[in-house]
């Protein structure tokens, strides 16, 4: 176990105790409850003189959306995070997941990764750009969005009421690891039914076994390949059988089967194409499989979006690590999604993922982040700011 810090640690790092606080709110989704953290996000922009405004979404959620305003002559930058959090799970913690203890240098706490440090260092940069008095020559959004480990609600409520209609860029506070993230895999999830006709199980031929019906059409599933040209950052799409349930006793001849699947894909590839194509393997069974039937209902469908790595936002990004950290940084591409799997495809945005955090602490146990980390975010927003609004 690490050294537990006491109070005086930590007490003047203000990025330290705005993260704690957060931590310490619950915004655990389902349900999401986002609207507290919206609040005191909110007063925590407002007490340096930045606009804010909570969004109501009804049912406890929110976005909470702040403006620094500038002179109009450049279009703006905005700087987003989401603020649910998944649960923490059934696996016991070292440290309560809402405590926000620090210990041996780090945050422990539901979030601190995914992505309540991103956020808490976003705003601990725009408040440091706004006290040093500097003129920006565009607005500096910050956008801190309810949903994202979910239907992503509160992004598609920034994105429907105009919210991206004057921004230029997009720096996503998602984890990792102070590094450059340029582009993200897209997901398509589904659930597949087959269906059958019961029967007693010792007479199997009066009925339509729907496990055999799916079965059948696994066996095409893992044949299947996708049409794609492979990316230089995300590589191939990937395919997984995520769960399957059927049948209701042993001796009963199973009426129905479900299935899900999880399809991450890669720029270029068109979800309708492989729906089509499902649905065509669907036809051939038809015709091959007795009693055949099927039904599809797509669960989740997020495109795959990428920021091309010669973007002169990318080069600025780049730029700012080697001047300000003395290192050199080569974009990345992630096979999770993001909210920008709302904003791009519409707004074809360039948008980067910087965040303290470790996405490999995301959705896991005793989840923490680095202060060190979680410092070094501030720096790098608060040069972003500057070079892309001031300089």
């Amino acid at each position: 176990m690490g050294k537990v810090e006491n109070q005086a640690c930590w007490e003047d790092n203000e990025a330290v105790v705005l993260l704690r606080k957060m931590l310490q709110t619950n915004t655990v989704n389902p349900q999401g409850n986002e609207k507290a953290l919206a609040e005191l996000i909110a007063s925590e922009l407002t007490s340096f003189g930045m606009e804010a405004e909570v969004i109501d979404l009804g049912d406890n959620r929110a976005n909470v959306v702040g403006r620094l305003r500038g002179q109009g002559e450049r279009k703006a930058l905005l700087l987003n995070g989401h603020l649910d959090t998944v649960p923490p799970g059934d696996v016991e913690w070292e440290y309560s997941p809402f405590s926000g203890q620090v210990v041996s240098g780090r945050i422990y706490g539901r979030g601190a990764s995914d992505m309540k440090g991103g956020l808490a260092a976003m705003i601990l940069a725009a408040k440091a750009v706004k006290m040093s008095g500097m003129e920006l020559q565009g607005d500096l959004i910050f956008c801190g969005s309810a949903g994202e480990e979910v239907d992503s609600i509160g992004a598609f409520d920034f994105l429907n009421k105009g919210g991206l209609n004057d921004v230029g860029a997009i720096l996503i506070g998602e984890p990792s690891s102070c590094g450059i993230n340029v582009a993200e895999k897209g997901a398509l999830w589904l659930e597949i039914t087959t269906f059958g006709k019961t029967a007693h199980g010792a007479f199997p031929t009066h009925g339509i076994n729907a496990i055999a019906s799916m079965n059948a059409l696994l066996n095409e599933l893992f044949a299947y390949q996708f049409t794609y040209s492979q990316n230089a950052l995300l590589g191939h799409p990937t395919m997984n059988i995520a769960t399957i349930h059927g049948g209701v006793k042993t001796n009963v001849v199973p009426d129905k089967c479900v299935i899900t699947i999880d399809i991450r894909t890669v720029p270029g590839m068109k979800h309708a194409d492989i729906l089509n194509d499902f649905k065509d393997i669907f036809g051939k069974l038809q015709e091959r499989v007795s009693g055949f039937n099927a039904t599809l209902q797509v669960l989740n469908d997020r495109p795959a979006v990428e920021t091309k790595v010669d973007h002169p936002f990318v080069k600025m990004a780049q730029d700012v690590i080697e001047t300000e950290f003395k290192k050199s940084e080569q974009p990345k591409g992630v096979n999770f999604y993001t909210d920008a799997s709302v904003f791009l495809p519409v707004t074809n945005l360039p948008a980067i993922f910087y965040g303290p955090g470790d996405a490999e602490m995301a959705h896991q146990p005793n989840e923490n982040i680095s202060i060190e980390r979680l410092d070094e975010a501030v720096q790098f927003y608060k040069a972003m700011i500057i070079k892309y609004l001031v300089a």
